[in-house]
C-alpha cells in the first residue's frame, strides 16, 4: 500500500485493508520498527495479536516489491507522491498481467509460462498498435 505519509492513520488504513482482504484477524503481525504500528495493531487487530519486529521475518513482503526498488534507484527517486502512485499502478498492473497464474498450488511449467507470456505480449503489442 502506497501512502503519502507514514503515520498512525496510514498504518490504520493499511491494517483495515488487510482485514478486509483477509477476512479474519491475524494472530501475528510482522512489521518493521516504525513507532506507528504498535498502537494501530492494538486498535485495529486487537490486543491478542502478536506484533513481531524481528529482522528477516518479513523477507517475503520485502521481496514482493523488489521490482519497484530496482526501478526506483536508477531514477533517483520518483520526485513526488503523484508520480510514485502512477508508476506503482502501472507496474503492478503489467506485473499481474504477465505473471503466471497458479491454481491450488499447482506448478506451472516453464514452457507454459513462456508461451503464456508471449501470447499476452503479442496481444498487448497488437492493442497498442491499434490504438
Amino acid at each position: 500500500m502506497l501512502s503519502e505519509h507514514r503515520d498512525r492513520n496510514a498504518a490504520r488504513r493499511f491494517l483495515r485493508q488487510v482485514l478486509d482482504v483477509n477476512g479474519a484477524r491475524p494472530l501475528r503481525v510482522t512489521t518493521d520498527r516504525h513507532p506507528a504500528y504498535p498502537r494501530a495493531i492494538r486498535w485495529i487487530v486487537g490486543r491478542k495479536a502478536l506484533h513481531r519486529v524481528q529482522q528477516y521475518l518479513n523477507n517475503r513482503t520485502e521481496q514482493d516489491h523488489r521490482g519497484i526498488k530496482q526501478r526506483h534507484y536508477p531514477m533517483l527517486g520518483f520526485g513526488g507522491f503523484a508520480s510514485a502512485s502512477r508508476f506503482c499502478l502501472a507496474f503492478y498492473a503489467l506485473r499481474n498481467y504477465f505473471r503466471p497464474r497458479r491454481h491450488c498450488g499447482e506448478q506451472v511449467s516453464l514452457a507454459f509460462q513462456r508461451e503464456q507470456f508471449l501470447g499476452r505480449w503479442r496481444t498487448l503489442v497488437a492493442e497498442m498498435a491499434a490504438a
